[in-house]
């Protein structure tokens, strides 16, 4: 199976016809099967919230989470005590049992930060993550090209993903030797495949200025690009039962129009979407 998704449900104006407001959950969910939330990088969710997601959904719909960013170290607070710092998984595992119960976790992004470096301490604390989150589905995204130093290095680097049964993301960046990740396309996990595509902006992705946020992702990709992707997406699903496409590309709103045009390429039809709702007057 195929899926294609977006960061957020809130900010796709395509999706309304180009209305000026954020867009609900359930229109949201009558274009696509899947979403992808940050909001708990930054606040674990209270089981309320959880709730008013699922109640918001068709059946089948899936979610993808953002670990906790004391889960993947974006604190940097080295003075975190190990107990502290395993309270926050134990919090986030319980804020998501209603989503794994429903079968509505696709899965849990851990995206590290780009000093999240290829070090002996770092490749131990995946192994940690895994311990912490149990049987739950967890895929990994590395932003620092240390782990990609050598063809020999990446190698090792998905082996060792694939011994912890965690889905390495193909993420498509820009990428220099200094910073940023190639796109490695090795499958870790034969239930699932994700790939997050985030453009090519490579001004705004390497400029760390002060709208730095607003434009790393600013960036429409071509019809020829999408092609590109199409091809990949044929090639991961020889090789995983379900992969995912999730477009991050979205500083100038350009990530519902690049997915619903891939849907096309593909010739994508889910079944389990939300009724679209009509425009009557």
């Amino acid at each position: 199976m195929i899926t294609i998704g977006l960061t957020t449900w809130t900010e796709h104006p395509a999706l309304i016809g180009g209305e000026t407001r954020p867009v609900t959950l359930s229109e949201y969910t009558g274009y696509f099967p899947v979403v992808e939330l940050d909001t708990p990088f930054y606040g674990i969710p209270r089981e309320s919230t959880i709730e008013k997601w699922q109640a918001a959904v068709p059946e089948g719909f899936q979610y993808i989470l953002k670990a906790n960013q004391v889960m993947t170290r974006h604190d940097r607070d080295e003075t975190l005590a190990e107990t502290d710092r395993n309270l926050a998984f134990d919090q986030f595992r319980a804020a998501i049992q209603p989503l794994v119960q429903h079968r509505q976790l696709l899965t849990v992004l851990f995206q590290f930060p780009p000093f999240f470096n290829r070090t002996t301490a770092n490749i131990e604390y995946l192994r940690q993550v895994r311990v912490l989150m149990g049987d739950l589905p967890v895929a990994v995204e590395f932003r620092s090209p240390s782990w990609f130093a050598t063809p020999g290095m990446a190698a090792d680097v998905m082996a060792y993903l694939k011994s912890l049964h965690f889905t390495n993301v193909v993420t498509d960046e820009p990428h220099n030797l200094n910073d940023g990740i190639p796109l490695d396309t090795t499958v870790t996990t034969p239930e699932l495949a994700v790939v997050r595509l985030h453009g090519q902006n490579a001004e705004g992705w390497f400029n760390h200025g002060e709208n730095w946020r607003k434009t790393r992702t600013l960036y429409r990709y071509s019809e020829d690009e999408l092609q590109t992707i199409a091809t990949l997406v044929h090639q991961l699903e020889q090789q995983a039962k379900n992969v995912c496409v999730i477009f991050n590309n979205n500083a100038g709103r350009d990530a519902a129009p690049n997915a619903q045009r891939l849907q096309e390429i593909l010739n994508l039809h889910w079944q389990n979407l939300a009724p679209q709702q009509l425009d009557l007057f």
